[in-house]
C-alpha cells in the first residue's frame, strides 16, 4: 500500500502573488539605493535614438540584480518579475525582451558612459568605508579570455592566443579586496598589452579621484611588460612590480648571478627555491631608461618531469621600482595570482563566461554590468558585513537567494524570511549597516 505521504500527493500551484524569489537581493538592492545607482545611470547614460532608450536606470538595475541572483543570459532575469520580488528591489523590473532591446542598442560610446558610472560608483562605495584611504594601495593588471562559439560576434570571430574565438577584456582588480576597478571589453585577437598604457592611467585615475591618497602600486604579468606601462606608472609617481620577458640577453644576466647571492624560500622540495636580485634597465633603447630592481626566483623543477630531464633551474624574474627587503617584494608579486579568484568571481559567480550578444556595444555593456554587480556583492560584505573578501557564491547561498513572503498590515509591507535560518543574524546586521550609508540621488 502507498504511503499517504508519498511526494506523488503533493499538489502544486503558482499562484500566490506576495511570495519573493531570491529575497535577499533586498540586501544589494539597499546599497545600490543608498549609493545612488539609478541616478547615476539615468544621469549619464544616454542612448540617443536608440529603441532601449528609456527607462535606462530601471533596465540597468534588472540585468544587475538578476547577476547577482544567478541568472548567467538575458532570459533569466524574467525570474525577478515572479510574486512580489519587484516590491523587494526598489525598482520597476523590466522584462528580458526589453532588456534585449536596451544591449543591443548600446554603441561604444554608450559603454564609454556605463565606464563613468561605475567610476562614480567606486567614489562612492569607497567614501562610504569600502575604500583604502591613505593605506597602500595595490593594482593588479591582468587580461582574460571569455570564449564565444558564434560564428557572427563582432569582435570575436579570430583567434585569441589560445587558439579559441572569443573575447579579450582587459581587468584592473584591487590587490586584497576583490574589487574590479576597471574593465574594457577588447577583441579576441588583441595581445595581453594591447592599450595597456592607456587603461592604466584612466585606472590609476579613477582610483586617484575615489579617494585613495596612499602609495599605489601596479603588479601585473609578463603580457603588460611595455615601456607604455612603466612610462605612465612613473609619470603618475607609482610603484610597479612587472613580470620580465625572458629573451636570451636577460637569461645570460640571470645565469651569471653569483651561487652565493641565492637566498632560500620556503618550497615543498628542500632546497627546491631560491630568489636573487641584480639590476637591469629595461627599454634601454628609450630616452627615460634607468637602471631598477631585476628580482628572480630560481625554483628546481619536479623530479622526474619532463623540464627535469632539460634544465636545472626554472627561473622567474620581474623588475620593480620598490623600496623594500628582496624577499618580501618577490613574496608581493607572487601574490599576483590573487587576481585570478576575482576573474573566476567574474565569470562564474556572474555571467561574464557568457556574452550574449553577436553586437559589440551590447557585449561591453554586459561586461560593464557584471562590474558592477561584482562589486556590489563584494561591497555587501565589505560593508554589511564587515568581512574581507567573500565570493558570490557563498553571499548567494547565504543571503541573496532567500524565500520570502510579503504581508501588508497597518500600511506597512513586512518581508518573512525562513525560520531557524542559519545565518539569520548577518542578515539582520547588514541590512542595519547598509540602510545607514546615507542616501545618494
Amino acid at each position: 500500500m502507498r504511503s499517504s505521504h508519498t511526494l506523488d500527493r503533493l499538489d502544486v500551484a503558482f499562484d500566490d502573488d506576495r511570495l519573493v524569489a531570491d529575497a535577499g537581493l533586498l540586501l544589494p538592492a539597499t546599497l545600490a539605493q543608498h549609493l545612488g545607482l539609478k541616478g547615476l545611470v539615468d544621469k549619464h547614460l544616454d542612448l540617443g535614438a536608440g529603441a532601449g532608450r528609456a527607462n535606462v536606470g530601471d533596465k540597468l538595475l534588472t540585468l544587475v540584480m538578476s547577476a547577482l541572483a544567478g541568472g548567467d543570459c538575458i532570459d533569466d532575469a524574467d525570474a525577478l518579475r515572479s510574486g512580489g520580488t519587484e516590491r523587494v528591489l526598489g525598482f520597476r523590473v523590466k522584462a528580458a525582451s526589453t532588456l534585449g532591446t536596451f544591449l543591443r542598442s548600446f554603441r561604444w560610446g554608450h559603454v564609454r558612459q556605463l565606464d563613468r558610472v561605475s567610476r562614480e560608483l567606486v567614489a562612492r562605495a569607497w567614501a562610504a568605508g569600502a575604500g583604502p584611504g591613505a593605506a597602500p594601495f595595490t593594482i593588479d593588471l591582468d587580461s582574460t579570455i571569455c570564449e564565444t562559439y558564434g560564428l557572427k560576434k563582432e569582435g570575436a570571430t579570430g583567434f585569441t592566443y589560445t587558439k579559441v574565438r572569443g573575447y579579450h577584456p582587459l581587468l584592473a582588480i584591487a590587490a586584497g579586496t576583490g574589487d574590479v576597478l576597471m574593465a574594457r571589453l577588447r577583441g579576441g585577437n588583441a595581445n595581453s598589452g594591447r592599450s595597456a598604457g592607456h587603461f592604466l592611467g584612466e585606472t590609476i585615475g579613477r582610483v586617484r579621484s575615489a579617494g585613495a591618497t596612499g602609495q599605489l602600486t601596479v603588479r601585473a604579468d609578463s603580457g603588460f611588460y611595455a615601456h607604455a606601462v612603466v612610462a605612465v606608472c612613473r609619470k603618475a609617481d607609482v610603484r610597479f612590480s612587472i613580470t620580465i620577458r625572458q629573451h636570451a640577453s636577460i637569461r645570460r644576466l640571470i645565469e651569471a648571478i653569483p651561487d652565493d647571492a641565492w637566498s632560500p624560500i620556503p618550497y615543498w622540495i628542500d632546497g627546491g627555491a631560491d630568489v636573487a636580485e641584480t639590476t637591469y634597465v629595461p627599454f634601454a633603447q628609450e630616452k627615460d631608461a634607468v637602471p631598477v630592481r631585476l628580482i628572480v626566483r630560481r625554483v628546481k623543477p619536479t623530479p622526474g618531469s619532463q623540464l627535469a630531464a632539460f634544465v636545472l633551474y626554472d627561473y622567474h624574474a620581474f623588475i620593480t621600482d620598490r623600496d623594500g627587503q628582496m624577499l618580501t617584494l618577490e613574496a608581493d608579486h607572487r601574490r599576483h595570482a590573487e587576481i585570478e579568484n576575482a576573474i573566476r568571481d567574474l565569470k562564474y559567480g556572474m555571467a561574464l563566461n557568457h556574452l550574449p550578444s553577436g553586437k559589440f556595444g551590447a557585449n561591453g555593456a554586459w561586461l560593464a554590468v557584471q562590474v558592477i554587480a561584482h562589486n556590489l556583492a563584494r561591497w555587501t560584505a565589505r560593508l554589511g558585513l564587515g568581512a574581507g573578501i567573500v565570493t558570490t557564491k557563498t553571499l548567494r547561498r547565504r543571503l541573496f537567494a532567500l524565500a520570502g513572503r510579503l504581508t501588508r498590515s497597518a500600511r506597512r509591507w513586512r518581508l518573512h524570511l525562513p525560520a531557524r535560518w542559519p545565518w539569520a543574524i548577518e542578515f539582520r546586521t547588514a541590512l542595519a549597516r547598509l540602510r545607514g550609508i546615507p542616501l545618494l540621488a
